[in-house]
């Protein structure tokens, strides 16, 4: 048992303090007789911890507009009745929808800011989220001491109980895992206690005989809250299983912002041939300067059985990849190889499975579309005329790569869309150090052929941009190599990046600590593929999914050919995410071209909302937005909400984690969305 004054001590020590609630004043006579506006945007009242951190980030990358508060500022505004409410057109208006707080009273006892949160948050029935606080009876908890527990949490083993499944948490599958990435450092803290009275427990953990909760809703004084007793960031695992929920509970399902879990692979360089990694060398011939690398060159291709496979994997794991073609380069391996009689088994069996795919413009021959480049120093150069001005490949020269594989494609009955493109090494784009801007010839081209969505390199260029009529669409690499075609390949190179000089690596991240970390020994080149990097790099894919996060990843053909090293990763994305999620939630497999769609409203939403021009609000049970014109918003209600038409109404939205949510705009002769609300 757990003294109880050692284990305040102890709480005190995490930054918790034991807080006092504060009475609550009578509901106005006002407020109670005339509906309230209530205004669709949250209070985020910030401390500079984590965990507030962790939900402001889920608001701001989910489309919910917010007001920051900062509570280490001397010049902030102070929170009372003014700053919270007042009246349009004669009704009163709540400025905020739900509060979110470092914990139970941030301010202090007796607080004059406290009481005018908990008189408005009575008055008005706006819900308060208690971002990370301590079991006490103050928030509806037992003292930990009676039958509870306080310390780390890693690798805990929590679940959604029947009441979070019925309510805010009903889109997970059940099991809440925190994560327990080393043994080292403790990764995450909290408390496991007993309900008292009023108090409804939504995630629960093993505890003592029994269980306990981490995460419930407290009823009290004619107010709720939900009480969150463990701390996290905005990137650990249970708090993004979490997150949502937390949203969801706090707005009363009802809020600007929408949120999907996505998941696209890329697959690039499909017909063509990848070159190989020398594990002697350190390099890969064939692929730029490698110095000793010439006669050793070797390629990696699939084969038809490859491709029987890949059919047979998309099928039993209902997820489509997305497969990005070098039609000219798969000719040019056909007339090399002559042995084969003129045939390519792989490319016969791709296009009898053609329609099982999305297809992608990948250009013809896999140029590179930049500056002409010096490959015969290492890192490579452009090329510079007689005058000292750059040698750019041309317009023609450009669109004719773009051109000659969608004529290609559609001799093949291949099925694309032609405003996609994703050049061979995102080239023709910005290439720092060596090529700091685009080739000014690539946006003409791109115009020429009508492409409007061109792929980018996410860890050159995170952010989507214009490139003349065209906007990017950022792609995450995944680090499973494309010069790599076994498991012992791809760990030997795994090793040469990621291991100090001393360890007979490159020193790569040695000399670049910021970016990377050496690796302690090198990995077994027999087991380090499956042991280390496949959980690491499925660890990272699944937290872009988890993140709403709709960039797509991209990896190589090499990947599905000879050890296959991309399937390991993939099932073990794939299947834990589907351990973790109900069916209401599925990922979201998308094409490249709705991605850049979606980047796109972001982009405009996010603008108007920081430049205060998005007014949104409930009234009973309507819903009004108004955004500027143009200006898609991004909209979450409850299952049976309806759309105001000119004439009627229709079903709002489409279904996701058990809400409706699209990006939204006033129907014909109209200047605001209006919904109604079952």
């Amino acid at each position: 048992m757990v003294n109880k004054n050692r284990m305040n001590r102890a709480a005190a020590a995490m930054g918790v303090a034991a807080l006092m609630s504060v009475a609550v004043p009578a509901t106005t006579a006002h407020a109670a007789t005339v509906a309230p506006r209530i205004d669709l945007k949250v209070l985020v009242v910030d401390d500079g911890g984590s965990s507030v951190g962790a939900i402001t980030a889920e608001l701001r990358d989910t489309g919910v507009p917010f007001t920051r508060i900062d509570l280490g500022s001397a010049s902030r505004p102070k929170i009372d009745a003014a700053f919270l409410s007042d009246t349009v057109s004669g009704r009163p208006r709540a400025k905020y929808q739900g509060v979110v707080l470092p914990n139970e009273n941030p301010f202090g006892t007796g607080s004059a800011e406290m009481a005018a949160l908990t008189a408005y948050e009575t008055a008005y029935g706006i819900r308060q989220v208690d971002a990370y606080t301590w079991a006490h009876p103050e928030v509806g908890l037992e003292y930990t001491d009676n039958g509870g527990y306080a310390g780390t949490l890693d690798g805990t083993q929590a679940a959604v109980t029947a009441a979070g499944k019925a309510g805010p948490f009903g889109y997970l599958g059940g099991q809440v895992a925190f994560e327990d990435n080393s043994a080292l450092i403790p990764e995450s803290y909290g408390f496991i206690a007993k309900p008292m009275a009023g108090y409804t427990s939504l995630v629960d953990a093993p505890v003592g005989s029994g269980r306990g909760s981490l995460v419930g809703e407290y009823t009290h004084d004619g107010r709720s809250e939900l009480v969150v007793t463990f701390g996290y960031n905005q990137y650990q695992q249970q708090f993004r299983l979490l997150a949502r929920g937390l949203v969801e509970w706090l707005t009363q399902g009802v809020h600007l912002g929408q949120e999907r879990n996505y998941f696209a692979v890329h697959v690039d360089d499909v017909f063509a041939p990848d070159a190989r990694w020398d594990k002697s060398l350190n390099c890969t011939p064939g692929d730029y300067a490698c110095a000793g690398g010439e006669g050793k060159e070797s390629t990696i291709r699939m084969t038809a059985a490859d491709a029987q496979y890949l059919a047979q994997w998309q099928t039993s794991k209902d997820f489509k990849l997305d497969l990005l073609f070098n039609a000219g380069a798969g000719e040019e391996w056909k007339a090399e190889n002559s042995a084969n009689g003129g045939t390519d088994a792989l490319t016969a069996q791709l296009l009898a499975d053609k329609a099982k795919y999305r297809w992608m413009n990948h250009t013809y021959t896999h140029l590179f579309l930049g500056c002409t480049q010096d490959v015969s120093v290492s890192p490579w150069t452009c090329t510079k005329n007689a005058q000292g001005q750059t040698n750019w490949m041309s317009r023609a020269d450009i669109s004719a790569q773009i051109r000659d594989n969608n004529n290609w494609a559609a001799s093949k009955g291949l099925t694309t869309d032609r405003t996609e493109l994703v050049t061979g090494e995102h080239s023709g784009l910005k290439t720092l150090p060596q090529q700091p801007q685009d080739n000014p010839n690539l946006a003409g081209a791109l115009a020429d052929n009508g492409v409007k969505w061109a792929g980018s390199d996410n860890s050159r260029e995170p952010d989507q941009r214009a490139v003349g009529a065209a906007l990017t669409v950022p792609r995450y690499p995944m680090n499973v190599y494309y010069n790599t075609g076994t498991n012992a390949e791809m760990a030997d190179e795994y090793n040469w990046i990621y291991t100090s000089r001393a360890d007979g690596g490159s020193g790569l991240c040695e000399d670049n600590p910021t970016t990377s970390t050496c690796l302690p020994a090198p990995l077994d080149t027999g087991t380090g593929f499956l042991d280390y990097i496949v959980p690491a790099e499925a660890k990272t894919a699944l937290r872009h999914v988890l993140a709403n996060d709709p960039k797509p990843h991209y990896v190589h053909q090499s990947n599905l050919a000879e050890d296959r090293t991309l399937y390991p990763v993939l099932n073990q994305v794939l299947d834990t995410y589907r351990s973790l999620y109900a069916a209401s939630a599925p990922i979201v497999n998308q094409s490249m071209k709705a991605t850049g769609v979606e980047l796109q409203r972001r982009a405009a939403w996010n603008k108007a909302v920081d430049a205060g021009q998005v007014t949104a609000y409930r009234i009973g049970k309507d819903v009004t937005v108004k955004a500027p014109s143009g200006v898609l918003a991004p909209v979450t209600a409850p299952n049976g909400t309806k759309k105001q038409l000119l004439l009627g109404t229709a079903d709002f939205g489409t279904a996701y984690a058990g809400t409706r949510s699209t990006w939204t705009g006033p129907e014909l002769l109209q200047s605001a969305v209006t919904l109604h609300l079952l």
